[in-house]
Formats: structure tokens, C-alpha cells, sequence
């Protein structure tokens, strides 16, 4: 049985109905109320289990005001499950703000695993690196976007983000002009769905790829993105390192970086990542 005065953060199924846990569907079914991001998509679920457990709304333009109606509910001794359309709450879903409020006035917090768009996708990809950085969702204008890519251009593990369809095409683009064209990337479209589709290639290829069928521009994209090779910086003399100590004292990072690779014609790669680590030191 739920535990009263509770919020239970459940995961639900990303596409497949069936891909949910016993667990899952007990508290569901026995908790007193199910916030939902949109409740009539979270009735199909509930349906096709016959659970007829009461719904509330809950999603990101009205969390903040519904996290004291929840807090009553705890206060009453009720107990509430949080779920979002598809996947786990708060992760770029709903549910971060009501969680930290509940967890500020002491009530349990108990999380039941699930459904991951992101994990399910690395797990099917193929990437040997075990080291990633899950983004999400990238801004929507393409000068923030860049300026977002910009900032995780010399990470070294894979970059996982989530895009919209009508965006995908454009993502990418911007991703070939921050990263060139030759990164890898997974693209994992529609997971768990009936057109569920994986495709591996650089940047340059894949786009291709998007652009010669209108069809595979459609549904939930996970993107998986290489990081950047780790430069080997053994080559930087002590020169290089000089003049790119003087330069970072007088320009912004890239600009530095730009002119010492011209001057000395030593790897720019390496002189990045080097010039990261005297910025760091620094500081």
C-alpha cells in the first residue's frame, strides 16, 4: 500500500503502453490522487490498466500554484502520484518545482522508476564512451542555440539532447556550424513506437539523411552526439604556451586560441583545451 502523506514520482511509458512496472501500476491504482501533466493522455494509460484512481491537473504553466493544493493533500493524510505524458517527471518535463516544495516541508518523496527517452536511446546506440552529459532540450532560437552548443563544443563525453520535429533540421544545422561536420551522431526517433528508428552518421551525413525523406523528420528525437577527441597537447612547446598565456591575458578564449594555432601553427584542439585549463587555473 502507498504511504500516506507521500508523493510518489512515477515514471510512466515513453510510447509502448506495456513498458511499465508492476510497481508502477499498484501505486496508481491505490494512491488517493494522480497529478498529471495532461490528464486525458494519462487516461489512455490509466484505461488500458482499468485504474480509476482521481486526476488532477499538473503541468509547467500552472506547477507552481498547484504545489500548495498538493501540500494540503499531503497535510490531510492523502497520498499523490506525479506523472507526465511520457517518461519521468522533471526530467524536461514537469515536476522539479513540485517535488523541491514537497521536499521543503518534509513530506516523503519516493521516486518509482521507469521509462527514460535518453537511456533508452544510449542503450540501443551503440556508444562505447560511458561517459555522457544529458542536456535536453535546446533553446529554440537558433543564436541561443548556437551560443548553448558553443559553451559544450570541447566536452569530450557524448551530448544527449531532445528535439521537436520541426526543429530537427535546423538543430543540426547549427550543430555542423559549431562542431563541423564530421562529429558523430545518433539519431534515435519515435523510441518504443511503431516507427521507432535509429541512425548513426556524422553530422554532415545525417542531415542528408533528414532532408532526402520528410518522414523521418517526424515524432520525438533523442540526439546523441559525440564529444570532442581529446587533443594531444605534447606538442604545444613552451612558446605556444607563452604566447597563449599573452593572448588569453588581452582577448576572449576562441580569439586566443585562433591566433596562437596561426602563429605557432600548432593544434588548435590541443591549444583549446589548454587554454581551458589556464582559464581554470585562474580562477
Amino acid at each position: 500500500m502507498p504511504q500516506k502523506n507521500a508523493l510518489y514520482v512515477v515514471a510512466t511509458p515513453i510510447g509502448n503502453l506495456s513498458d511499465i512496472s508492476l510497481r508502477a501500476l499498484e501505486i496508481l491504482e491505490k494512491v488517493d490522487v494522480i497529478a498529471a501533466e495532461h490528464p486525458q493522455n494519462s487516461k489512455h494509460l490509466l484505461a488500458k490498466h482499468s485504474i480509476h484512481t482521481k486526476l488532477i491537473s499538473l503541468h509547467q504553466h500552472n506547477e507552481a500554484a498547484m504545489c500548495e493544493k498538493i501540500s494540503a493533500l499531503l497535510a490531510s493524510g492523502k497520498n499523490v502520484a506525479l506523472v507526465t505524458d511520457a517518461g519521468t517527471p522533471g526530467i524536461s518535463d514537469p515536476g522539479a518545482i513540485l517535488v523541491k516544495h514537497i521536499r521543503s516541508h518534509d513530506y516523503p518523496v519516493i521516486p518509482i522508476p521507469g521509462a527514460t527517452a535518453a537511456v533508452c536511446a544510449l542503450s540501443a546506440a551503440g556508444i562505447v564512451n560511458p561517459h555522457f552529459l544529458f542536456y535536453g532540450f535546446l533553446p529554440t532560437k537558433s543564436g541561443l542555440r548556437k551560443r548553448e552548443l558553443t559553451a559544450l563544443q570541447s566536452h569530450t563525453y557524448t551530448l544527449v539532447f531532445y528535439e521537436a520535429p520541426h526543429r530537427i533540421v535546423e538543430s543540426i544545422t547549427d550543430m555542423i556550424d559549431i562542431f563541423g561536420s564530421k562529429r558523430e551522431i545518433t539519431i534515435a526517433r519515435e523510441l518504443t513506437k511503431l516507427f521507432e528508428t535509429f541512425h548513426s552518421g556524422t553530422l554532415e551525413s545525417s542531415l542528408s539523411w533528414l532532408q532526402s525523406d520528410a518522414n523521418q523528420q517526424k515524432g520525438e528525437f533523442v540526439l546523441l552526439v559525440s564529444g570532442t577527441e581529446i587533443a594531444d597537447q605534447s606538442e604545444i612547446d613552451d612558446q605556444a604556451k607563452h604566447t597563449l598565456q599573452c593572448l588569453l591575458s588581452e582577448l576572449p578564449l576562441k580569439q586566443a586560441v585562433k591566433l596562437t594555432a596561426d602563429i605557432t601553427r600548432k593544434n588548435k584542439n590541443a591549444l583549446y583545451q589548454l587554454a581551458l585549463q589556464l582559464k581554470t587555473t585562474d580562477t
